[in-house]
Formats: structure tokens, C-alpha cells, sequence
């Protein structure tokens, strides 16, 4: 689907401005870091703690995001015999930080980083986040170096972590990275990375993991220009994830042989679930042969099928209740991420989420048989609640800001109709409240049955009311009966056929 490019008319921009400021103030959210806590980083900017181990001969380069700074990740892959060698550098945020000192405090208050648009409310301090802590090319950094080998089926062979200094060749991103494979003018680097992650793509296959492939809605804000988009992954973004997922797969597997740590679990879903997929699948007409495991099932789906989009976001039922599990000693009951089918831990991202920070501090200890320090292990228990509370909140705030653009992007087209399909419907139900992602609907009560439509142009989900049953899964026409960017709602009905 094309992106909708927002032009902004006169007022709009500061609209937009004004209400992402009011969400902001809305959910509590810290507008910047105090001043203790700037000079805290300054300082720490300027004394980082350098480890002994000097690993700059190995030419990692970052691939990003355009435009991001900062940095968490620097990669690079070689082959060793039949197998493969994979060095993953992550940025060591506990160089510069220090346990309960003013910058950790508030990365606590926090959890992580905070998305929305062009606002971001960072964990950390921007001469840390963006400077002295980030992977930047052409820079001495601290690091956690993971260096994990593959055998020739890309299963792990070995695992190694320890504090290196590294330094970065290059800041790439993935659009420039993809263009280079497409036209076969890419480093050598990236068809290896092709291979791995290919390889470990067929691994997850193999062990029953999902991947589901649903656009997701995004917005970018370029030269004042917003964007709003259903946007696929690049092949060498999922390539790429594959590498940060095989770490957390690795830190997991050190963790629970050392029985401490901390997993990010998955519970299987009931069978319920399946049964209810099942159904979905019928009323869509998508055959689903009873041979056929559901992580095939969705693995066979094309997004660019309305039916299959409708089921895709059905799918996403059964991955609900992640979270943070901790443990020391005893290993927990349920220790999977079901859908990777492997146990997992998220620990490639330290300057964007705190969570990681203590999961590489446990594995650093483990691979040097060194005691976990006091200060991570202690921390260990309360974790699990104050990120789930971080991921509810990064939740909300992205949800809320596609919601306001999409209010001042629609407010001047009420009365128009629009082509899309019914991605979700909810059966009979009398809608209230605001907010698309969270009950945004027809505000009055006046629909008998409601649902989400997926609009082709502009790029945006939204509920929608119907005096009859909505057609999940089939495209239909829909009239905009409101858009108020004041109270960041929008409401659409289903145009009956024979209009």
C-alpha cells in the first residue's frame, strides 16, 4: 500500500504539536531530564569505564533505521569451517552508568524508550543515548562483545560474552543496505547475513516458531512532511533480527544453565484459541488442512489478500501475555517464548529499554564463571512488574499519537467515503469512549455492530459501525462521520452495499 504524505495545512502543524504536548501531559510523561540527572550524564559522558580488551580489529558496522543515533547494536558475520561465527557488539550502558546513581534512577522511572512520530522520550540522556554510550562509526566504545558460533544448520555451537573495547567502520541503513543487495553492488557482509538469517528463519520453521507478517502502521516525519504508512519489513531488516534474536536466545541459554536471570516469556495459546482461528478461517473461506499446524497455517498467508489480512490480525490473539519472568535458583515453570518455540531474553537494546542492561550484566558474569554482581542480582525480583508497566505505557503512547494524526489527517474529509476491508469484527455490541486503538468508534452508541476497517488510502485502521453484521475479511465502502483532533477520535459507518 503507498504511503499518504500528510501536507500540512495552515494550523495543522501546530495542532498536531499541541497534541502530542497534551498526551504527553495526559499520561504524566517527563517532558525532559532533570538537571542533576543532564549533569550526571555529562559527567559520565566524559569517564566512561574502558574495559582491558581491545576488540577494534573486528570491523563491525551498525544498520539501522535511517537517521537513528542511537546506536544499541554493531554486527559482523565470518565463516569458520562448515559453520559461522557471529560477533554482535552491544552498546555497555553500565560503562558509563552506575547502580543507583542519578542517571539510573530515572532510566527506572522510565523503563524505555518512548516512540511516537517525531517525539521521542528517551530512557537516557542524549549525550549518552545519542553520544558517548552509541555505536557511532569511527569511535572508541565499551561493549558487551557476544561472539556465537553456528554449526552448518545454523543451530548454536558456542557462546562467548565479555567487555571489549570495539569500534565501528560504518552507520548503515537498511533502505541503502537493500537497494545495494537488489542491484548486487552490496559488501560481501550482507550475502553472508543473507545466508545466516536465512538459515535461522528455517530454524524457527523447524522448531514451530511464528513470524507474522502484518503490515504495521507507521509514521515518519520528514522535512516537516508526516507520513503515515502500512509498512513491510526490508528482507535484510528481518535478516538482521534474526542475529539480535539468536542473541537472546543465547543469553536465555546461559541464564537458565546458570539458574539466574531473566526470560521474556510467551504462554502457549489455549486450545481454544486454535479453535476460534479455525472458525475465522472458515467464515473467511481460507482453507486450513487439518494436517496443517497453526505456525504453518500463519506462515501461509499473504498480506496482500484482504481475507488473509483479516485472518493476520485474528492470528495475533494467540501471541498475547508476554512478559518478564525473573528467577535465581529455581528455573520458572513456564520459561518459553512460544512464539519463537525457544526460550529468550531480550538483551540487544540497553540504551532504549533498561531490562537489558541487567540481562548482559548476568551473562558477562556467567561466561567469566564470575558471581553476578549484587547490585544486578538484587535488582532481579522487580523488574518483571516496572517493565511491564513501561511496555503498557510505550503502548499507549504510540497508539494515542497515530490517533491524533489520524484526526487532523481525516478532520477536513467528514462526509467523504473510502475503500477498505473489515479486518476485525466484533459482533453485536454498543460502542462507547475514545481513542482508535482503544475503543475508538462511533462515540454514540447509535451502531448495533462494530469492528476495525483497514483503509487503503490514507493508510489507517479505525473502527467502524454497522446497523448489520460487518463482512470480516471483505472489502467494503465506509463514510467518515467524524474526526475531532481535540478529543483524538475518529468514527466511520459501513456503507450498505445497495447505497
Amino acid at each position: 500500500m503507498p504511503p499518504t504524505r500528510i501536507r500540512l495545512q495552515t494550523g495543522e502543524d501546530a495542532t498536531l504539536a499541541q497534541g502530542i504536548a497534551e498526551i504527553q501531559r495526559e499520561m504524566k510523561l517527563p517532558a525532559a531530564f532533570p538537571p542533576e540527572v543532564e549533569a550526571a550524564a555529562a559527567q559520565a559522558a566524559q569517564t566512561p569505564r574502558l574495559p582491558d580488551l581491545d576488540r577494534t580489529d573486528v570491523p563491525l558496522v551498525t544498520i539501522d533505521p535511517p537517521g537513528s543515533m542511537d546506536l544499541d547494536q554493531a554486527l559482523h558475520l565470518e565463516r569458520r569451517g562448515d559453520g559461522y561465527r557471529v560477533f554482535y557488539a552491544i552498546a555497555d550502558v553500565a560503562a558509563f552508568v552506575a547502580s543507583g546513581d542519578a542517571v539510573d534512577a530515572e532510566a527506572h522511572r522510565r523503563g524505555e524508550t518512548l516512540y511516537g512520530a517525531d517525539s521521542r522520550i528517551p530512557l537516557h540522556p542524549q549525550r549518552l543515548s545519542e553520544g558517548a554510550a552509541s555505536l557511532l562509526p569511527e569511535q572508541l566504545r565499551p561493549a558487551l562483545l557476544w561472539t556465537i558460533d553456528l554449526d552448518a544448520q545454523g543451530e548454536i555451537a558456542a557462546i562467548d560474552v565479555r567487555r571489549a573495547r570495539v569500534k565501528s567502520r560504518a552507520r548503515l541503513d537498511y533502505t541503502g543496505v537493500q537497494q545495494q543487495l537488489d542491484a548486487g553492488t552490496a559488501d560481501p557482509l550482507w550475502s553472508l547475513l543473507r545466508e545466516v538469517g536465512e538459515l535461522r528463519q528455517r530454524r524457527e520453521q523447524a522448531r514451530g516458531g511464528i513470524s507474522l507478517a502484518l503490515p504495521e502502521q507507521e509514521i515518519s516525519v520528514t522535512d516537516g512532511q508526516w507520513r503515515l504508512e502500512y509498512r513491510v519489513n526490508h528482507p535484510v531488516e528481518d535478516w538482521n533480527a534474526q542475529i539480535s534474536l539468536l542473541t537472546g536466545m543465547a543469553a536465555a541459554q546461559l541464564m537458565v544453565q546458570g539458574r539466574v536471570g531473566l526470560l521474556r516469556t510467551l504462554p502457549p495459546p489455549e486450545p481454544q484459541a486454535i479453535a476460534r482461528l479455525k472458525l475465522t478461517a472458515q467464515v473467511l473461506g481460507i482453507a486450513w488442512p487439518a494436517t496443517l499446524g497453526y505456525p504453518d497455517f500463519i506462515r501461509s498467508l499473504d498480506p496482500t489478500q484482504d481475507a488473509h489480512v483479516a485472518m493476520l490480525t485474528a492470528c495475533t490473539t494467540v501471541l498475547r501475555g508476554a512478559g518478564y519472568v525473573a528467577f535465581d535458583g529455581e528455573l520458572p515453570a513456564q520459561p518459553q517464548q512460544s512464539a519463537l518455540a525457544a526460550e529468550y531474553s531480550h538483551a540487544t537494546a540497553p540504551l532504549r529499554r533498561l531490562v537489558d542492561r541487567y540481562v548482559g550484566e548476568v551473562c558477562v558474569a556467567l561466561c567469566a564463571k564470575q558471581p553476578v554482581p549484587d547490585w544486578a542480582r538484587a535488582a532481579l525480583p522487580a523488574l518483571p512488574e516496572l517493565m511491564a508497566e513501561a511496555d503498557r505505557r510505550a503502548h499507549q503512547y504510540e497508539r494515542q499519537v497515530i490517533d491524533l494524526v489520524e484526526t487532523v489527517l481525516l478532520a477536513p474529509r467528514v462526509g467523504e467515503t473510502f475503500h477498505g476491508a473489515i479486518v476485525e469484527a466484533n459482533g453485536a455490541e454498543r460502542e462507547h469512549g475514545n481513542g482508535h486503538g482503544n475503543g475508538n468508534g462511533n462515540g454514540n452508541g447509535a451502531s448495533a455492530h462494530s469492528g476495525v476497517v483497514m483503509l487503503r488510502d490514507p493508510a489507517i485502521e479505525a473502527r467502524v459501525g454497522s446497523a448489520a453484521p460487518l463482512p470480516l475479511g471483505q472489502e467494503v465502502t465506509v463514510r467518515l462521520v467524524e474526526a475531532d483532533p481535540l478529543k483524538r477520535m475518529v468514527r466511520f459507518e459501513l456503507v450498505p452495499a445497495s447505497s
